[in-house]
């Protein structure tokens, strides 16, 4: 059974998910300020090929989702994926922004 960790990387500005101390996968972003507004714009989700169809792009979204929320910010989708699952789990639609 692998082991699943998941990073906030700051100094890389990406979210990070090892299986088995590998880097499986990231979420990379970038942020602003515009007035009070704290905006998170997730650019791009990588899952390296010889871990795919695990879930893994699914579970560094989730968790840049729910750290982001919990930070303040609101997020511009700017990846694909992050769109999509977005869509699909509806309960993250407020962060939109």
């Amino acid at each position: 059974m692998s082991s699943t960790r998941l990073e906030h990387n700051i100094d890389a500005t990406r979210y990070e998910i090892y299986l088995d101390d590998t880097l499986a996968g990231y979420a990379d972003y970038a942020e602003r300020v515009e007035g009070d507004r704290k905006i998170r714009d997730i650019q791009h989700t990588l899952t390296f090929p010889e871990f795919r169809g695990r879930g893994v792009a699914a579970q560094v979204v989730e968790f840049a989702l729910n750290d982001s929320r919990a930070q303040g910010f609101s997020i511009i989708p700017t990846c694909w994926y992050v769109e999509k699952y977005i869509a699909a789990n509806p309960e993250y639609a407020d962060l939109v922004g």
